[in-house]
């Protein structure tokens, strides 16, 4: 790379932006993964600097291309839902954690009949002992169906599929496709940049919508200093 700007850091002393141009040949083509491991790599452990903070990244468009991006949109989300000139409302199941699958499922099945357009599995749902994923998924999809059923809407859940590994993580994504259900979820940062990616191109070539949780992003970018 090449430092083709200094400037300091308006009332703050010894402290300084510096701006780092790089050649796209450098880059792989639509991988976040090669991207970060260039940009936000070892150059944040060199003891030649004393701190170091990512402030921008301003990314050309001849290699934004080279990603795929969402594999939908709002407007694709709502045609699946079947809802129009107004705002989506849903919620999050909550106690989070604790509950027994068949619980679970009883508490998605009152929110959508009770008028939610959907519910949505949080971050940290995943498949623990008193919950393993499947016995959740069969347990939501049932109560996804008999909610349709009784208010004659579509409705949908979100459904966590982050995993301990990919094939874990796909799998999951597959049943959810099997049950009919319209959307998963994916913790993106924890789980990571290539296991999302994949799983984004999966979603775009199945028709499942694809929400994605934003955990870990405070640890990140809340500490200014």
């Amino acid at each position: 790379g090449r430092c083709y700007d200094i400037e300091p850091v308006p009332g703050e002393d010894g402290q300084y932006i510096a701006y780092v141009a790089y050649p796209l040949d450098l880059f792989e083509e639509g991988s976040v993964t090669n991207l970060f491991t260039s940009i936000v790599g070892n150059v944040f452990g060199f003891k030649a600097l004393r701190a170091l903070r990512l402030e921008d990244l301003r990314i050309p468009p001849a290699y934004v291309k080279t990603f795929q991006g969402a594999p939908h949109g709002i407007q694709v989300e709502r045609d699946k839902l079947n809802k129009y000139g107004r705002s989506l409302l849903g919620c999050t199941i909550k106690p989070k954690l604790g509950l027994s699958a068949k619980n679970y499922g009883r508490a998605v099945y009152e929110c959508l009949r009770g008028g939610l357009d959907f519910t949505k599995d949080d971050e940290n749902v995943n498949s623990q002992p008193f919950m393993r994923w499947r016995d959740r998924f069969l347990f939501v999809a049932e109560a996804i169906y008999k909610s349709q059923a009784e208010t004659g809407e579509v409705k949908g859940h979100y459904l966590n599929a982050t995993a301990g590994t990919c094939e874990e993580m796909m799998k999951r994504a597959e049943i959810a496709k099997e049950l009919g259900v319209p959307i998963i979820m994916h913790d993106y940062l924890t789980g990571g940049f290539t296991a999302n990616t994949s799983l984004s191109h999966y979603c775009r070539d199945n028709g499942l919508l694809l929400h994605i949780h934003r955990a870990m992003h405070a640890v990140i970018d809340r500490q200014r200093n």
